[in-house]
Order: C-alpha cells, then sequence, then structure tokens
C-alpha cells in the first residue's frame, strides 16, 4: 500500500476558494475537502436552493473523487453541513440519488454559516485502493 501523501486537484470541480486542496489521497484513501454547490464554469453557487446546491455539492464532490481514482459506490463516510437544520429532509431527497445503495455513513450537523452564504457543503472519505 502506498503511504505517500498525494494531492489531488480536479479540473472539473470549482477552484479552491482558501488555502487547501481538493483532497488529499494517503493509505488507501482519499480525504476530500467540503464542496459547495458552485459552478466550476461560473464560480458562483447555483441558483435554486438548498436542493440545486446539494445537488452541485455533490456533482462536485463526484469530479473530486473521480480525480482520486475513486467514485460514490466507494464512498465510507460523508459530513454535510447545512446551514438550516430543517433543510435536512430536502438534502436527503437529492443525496439518497447519489447513493441509492449501501449508503456511506454520515454526520449531518447545523452551522452558523458556510463559505459564500452557501446553503449546504459535503465532504467525504472514500476507498482508492
Amino acid at each position: 500500500m502506498d503511504m505517500n501523501r498525494q494531492v489531488v486537484s480536479a479540473a472539473s470541480a470549482p477552484a479552491a476558494i482558501g488555502p487547501y486542496s481538493h483532497a488529499i489521497r494517503a493509505a488507501g484513501f482519499v480525504y476530500t475537502s467540503g464542496q459547495l454547490g458552485i459552478d466550476p464554469a461560473s464560480g458562483n453557487l447555483v441558483t435554486g436552493g438548498v436542493e440545486a446546491e446539494a445537488r452541485q455539492a455533490l456533482v462536485n464532490l463526484g469530479a473530486v473523487l473521480n480525480a482520486a481514482g475513486s467514485d460514490y459506490s466507494r464512498v465510507i463516510k460523508t459530513l454535510v453541513f447545512l446551514k438550516d437544520i430543517n433543510d435536512f429532509a430536502l438534502v436527503n431527497s437529492i443525496y439518497a440519488g447519489f447513493f441509492p445503495k449501501d449508503p456511506p455513513a454520515r454526520s449531518a450537523v447545523q452551522v452558523a454559516a458556510l463559505p459564500k452564504g452557501a446553503l449546504v457543503e459535503i465532504e467525504a472519505v472514500a476507498i482508492t485502493e
């Protein structure tokens, strides 16, 4: 097993908006940074509320996973940050479509604020080998 730490940069995901990498691969796993509902082309949050943001955040997460040599089926843990916990059911309805079988372990928490005024942010840990 390769124990080296490798920086992952996903060309089809939005550029990082701070001093962090899209993900880090190490010891057979990929640890992603949180993904917002940002349109990679414009660099702006998508319109349409929490459902649209959740869908785009998960698409962005998929781009990062793919760049790291993984995919949704290999995700073992996610963390969902919500601006409003009352959006939990709406986000679940979108999230379930990306993890239709044997979904990963997950935590979901309400936070005071997210970057760019986002309504949702999602990060993951996945297997790469």
